[in-house]
C-alpha cells in the first residue's frame, strides 16, 4: 500500500509539474506574441479600415432565442459598430417568449422576397424579414431543432458576405472589435481562414442601451475568479496555441470565418455538445485532408463583454456542459490522433487536450485521494508536500498572475489601482479552492456524457447587457 501511495504521489507531482511547465512556456509564447502582435498593429490604421470600401463585407449571425429583455438594445448596438460593409442576420430559435415581437416593433419589420437557399441543412425557416429603418438587418424565424448550432448555421445559410461572425445575442462588441479581428485577416487573406477576439467578463461593469460606458469588477467570488480564468485561457492558452497554428477553440460568443469553408465542412455540426470547439476541430481536419496552407489566428484586443455564471449552480451547469463538449469533440476526432496527415495538430494540441484538458479531473481527483491517504497512514513526507505546493499551487498562481500583468501592461481595461490589486489577490485562490470546484464539476460532466446525457441545461443570467448595472 505505501510503494502504491509513492508511485501515486510521484506521478500526480510529475503530471502537475508537466502541465505547469507547458503552462509557463505558453505564457512566455504569449508575451512574445502579444508583443508583435502590437508592433504589427503600429503599420496598420484602423481608422483606414473602417473607412476604405476595399474592406470585405461580414455578416453578423446573431442566433437569439428568448432574448426578449436584451434583443432590441444588443441588434442597435451591433448596427451601430464602426465597420463599412455590414450585415446583421438575427435567427430567431423559436423563442417562446415576446422575441420577434420587440423586432417587429422597434426595427418595423416587413416579408422579405430575399432568396434563402438552405445549402446546409436545417430545421424550417418560417419567415425571412427585412427591417424598414436598418436595410442591413435581416430577421429569419425559424423553427427548432433544439440547438444553438442550427440557429446559426441558418445563419450562416442567409449570409451574402465572404465572411461571418458569429456574436451572442447577449454579447456586447466594442465599436472598433470588428475592425481590429479584420486586421487580423486582412494582414494575409490567402491564410487566415478563422480569427477569434477575446471574451472578456462583463459582470460589475456599467451598461446603458446595450453600450459599454464604465468596466468594473464584479462583486461576488465567483465571478472575480472567472475573470482571472478568462484571462489565463485567452491571453496566455489562446494567444500561444494561435502562435503555432494549433488553436483548438474559438470562442461561440465571438468569432469570425470564411463563408466559403464553413459551407464546405457543413457548417457547425448539429449534434455537436460543444459546437465552437467541434467547429474548429473539423476545420483543422478538412484543411490538412485537402493540403490547404492555412492559419486560424487569435487577436488578443478585439473584445468582447459577456455576462458570466454569478451562482454557484449556473456555473456547475457550464462548467460540466463544457468539458462534455470536449469529450464529445476529442471521441469524434479520435483518429486524427498521431497520424502524419494532420501533423502537429494530431500530434501535439490533441494529445495535449485529451491528457491535460480531458483526464486532468480524474488523474487530479486521483492525485488528492491520494495525498489525503498517505497524510492519513503517516507516509506523506514533508519534502514531498513542501515540493508539491511549490511546483503545484505557487507554480499555477505564478502563470494565473502573469496573465494579470500581460492585462495590465498592455491593454488596461481595469485602470483602477485597486482593481488591478484585487485581481492579483484572486489569482491566490484560483488553484485552491476554485480548481477543486471545477474538477468536481468537469467530473460531473464526464459522467452525464457517459451515461447518454447530453442535455444542455440554460445557465441563469441576471441581464446584465440589458440595463445599467450600478
Amino acid at each position: 500500500m505505501l510503494l502504491f501511495l509513492t508511485i501515486s504521489n510521484d506521478t500526480f507531482f510529475v503530471f502537475y509539474l508537466v502541465s505547469n511547465l507547458i503552462n509557463l512556456a505558453l505564457l512566455v509564447v504569449a508575451i512574445y506574441k502579444n508583443k508583435m502582435h502590437r508592433h504589427r498593429l503600429e503599420g496598420i490604421r484602423i481608422e483606414g479600415i473602417q473607412s476604405s470600401p476595399f474592406t470585405p463585407p461580414i455578416s453578423l449571425l446573431v442566433p437569439a432565442r428568448n432574448e426578449e429583455r436584451c434583443i432590441v438594445d444588443n441588434v442597435r448596438s451591433l448596427l451601430s459598430l464602426d465597420y463599412p460593409q455590414l450585415e446583421v442576420i438575427v435567427v430567431n430559435d423559436a423563442s417562446q417568449d415576446g422575441t420577434m415581437r420587440e423586432l417587429r416593433e422597434n426595427f418595423g419589420l416587413h416579408r422579405s422576397p430575399t432568396l434563402y437557399i438552405s445549402e446546409i441543412e436545417t430545421a424550417p425557416v418560417i419567415g425571412i424579414y427585412r427591417s424598414a429603418k436598418h436595410r442591413q438587418l435581416l430577421v429569419l424565424d425559424k423553427q427548432s431543432a433544439g440547438c444553438k448550432a442550427d440557429a446559426i448555421n441558418v445563419g450562416i445559410n442567409a449570409a451574402s458576405s465572404p465572411y461571418v461572425c458569429v456574436v451572442d445575442a447577449d454579447s456586447i462588441l466594442e465599436k472598433d472589435s470588428l475592425a481590429r479581428i479584420m486586421a487580423g485577416i486582412i494582414s494575409d487573406p490567402k491564410r487566415v481562414v478563422a480569427v477569434g477576439g477575446i471574451v472578456r467578463i462583463l459582470n460589475g461593469s456599467i451598461v446603458q442601451g446595450a453600450e459599454l460606458k464604465r468596466v468594473g469588477l464584479p462583486k461576488t467570488h465567483i465571478e472575480m475568479l472567472q475573470v482571472i480564468e478568462y484571462l489565463r485561457a485567452f491571453l496566455v492558452g489562446r494567444e500561444a496555441w494561435a502562435a503555432f497554428n494549433l488553436l483548438p477553440i474559438i470562442s461561440g460568443a465571438f468569432g469570425i470565418f470564411r463563408r466559403d469553408l464553413l459551407l464546405k465542412i457543413g457548417g457547425f455540426r448539429a449534434d455537436a455538445v460543444g459546437e465552437d470547439f467541434d467547429l474548429i476541430v473539423r476545420l483543422h481536419r478538412y484543411l490538412h485532408d485537402h493540403d490547404i496552407a492555412y492559419h486560424i489566428n487569435f487577436i488578443p484586443d478585439p473584445t468582447c463583454w459577456t455576462e458570466a455564471p454569478s451562482d454557484y449552480k449556473s456555473l456547475a451547469r457550464q462548467r460540466a456542459r463544457w468539458h462534455k463538449g470536449l469529450l464529445d469533440t476529442l471521441w469524434s476526432a479520435r483518429d486524427m490522433l498521431f497520424r502524419k496527415r494532420y501533423g502537429r495538430v494530431g500530434w501535439v494540441v490533441l494529445p495535449y487536450m485529451w491528457l491535460f484538458e480531458c483526464f486532468s479531473p480524474v488523474l487530479e481527483l486521483l492525485g488528492y485521494a491520494t495525498i489525503i491517504l498517505a497524510a492519513f497512514l503517516g507516509a506523506l513526507s514533508q519534502h514531498f508536500f513542501i515540493l508539491f505546493l511549490l511546483f503545484g499551487y505557487a507554480f499555477a498562481t505564478l502563470i494565473s498572475v502573469g496573465a494579470v500583468l500581460l492585462e495590465e501592461m498592455n491593454y488596461r481595461r481595469y485602470s483602477s489601482w485597486r482593481d488591478v490589486a484585487w485581481l492579483l489577490i484572486y489569482c491566490l485562490f484560483e488553484h485552491l479552492p476554485y480548481r477543486q470546484m471545477t474538477m468536481i464539476w468537469r467530473l460531473q460532466g464526464m459522467w452525464e456524457y457517459l451515461r447518454g446525457d447530453l442535455t444542455w441545461h440554460q445557465v441563469k443570467r441576471t441581464g446584465t447587457s440589458a440595463s445599467s448595472q450600478q
